[in-house]
């Protein structure tokens, strides 16, 4: 099995493949899309690999760091995830925005990943909250985690007024989420109105 490739990058594309070369031999890689402009051709790359063999194909996976690499291994082990999939979900999130994601309960985060929608994403936090580590237990220990009931409700509510995920987000980011819905939803459309100002 190759577990990683150190080489010079020959050729990269904007689908997120790339191609090292190693010692005189090309390996093709896909890699998260986060990652292809690291990868200028003519520099020196190292990748983790993961090399996923199908009857009709073996296809190598390449990232920049070992917690990627270990976190699409979690998620291709999930029901229902393929490797294009897991590839999508960290082409668009970190592994700590995914573990983020999971502990607030945070489906918008997990439908910006093109592909999924709202039934997938609820069925992707079931099966991945355990195997990513993310016990509910923690969530009190957990800076800005909060309550994840109150904070997907706040959500939900600004998504209803119009606002993007990523707004929501970044003005859900840091509100202390023990208190009333109402407060929440106030305090982050505040920082909306700041920010649209």
């Amino acid at each position: 099995m190759i577990g990683s490739v150190r080489g010079t990058v020959l050729e990269r594309s904007p689908t997120g493949e790339v191609l090292v070369e190693v010692g005189g031999v090309g390996y093709r890689a896909q890699v998260p899309l986060r990652t292809v402009p690291i990868l200028s051709p003519g520099g020196s790359a190292f990748l983790f690999t993961h090399l996923h063999v199908r009857d009709d194909a073996m296809v190598l996976f390449g990232f920049a760091t070992r917690e990627e690499r270990d976190t699409f291994e979690v998620l291709i082990g999930a029901s229902g995830v393929g490797p294009k999939l897991a590839l999508a979900i960290l082409s668009v999130h970190t592994p700590g925005e995914l573990r983020r994601a999971l502990l607030d309960d945070d489906l918008g985060a997990l439908t910006d990943v093109p592909g999924v929608g709202k039934r997938t994403a609820q069925r992707l936090l079931v099966e991945l909250k355990p195997r990513l580590e993310v016990p509910d237990l923690d969530l009190a220990d957990v800076p800005g985690a909060g309550a994840p009931a109150a904070r997907s409700e706040a959500r939900a509510a600004l998504a209803g007024l119009g606002y993007g995920a990523d707004e929501v987000r970044a003005a859900l980011d840091g509100l202390p989420a023990d208190g009333p819905v109402e407060d929440l939803v106030r305090d982050a459309l505040k920082r909306l109105a700041v920010g649209g100002g």
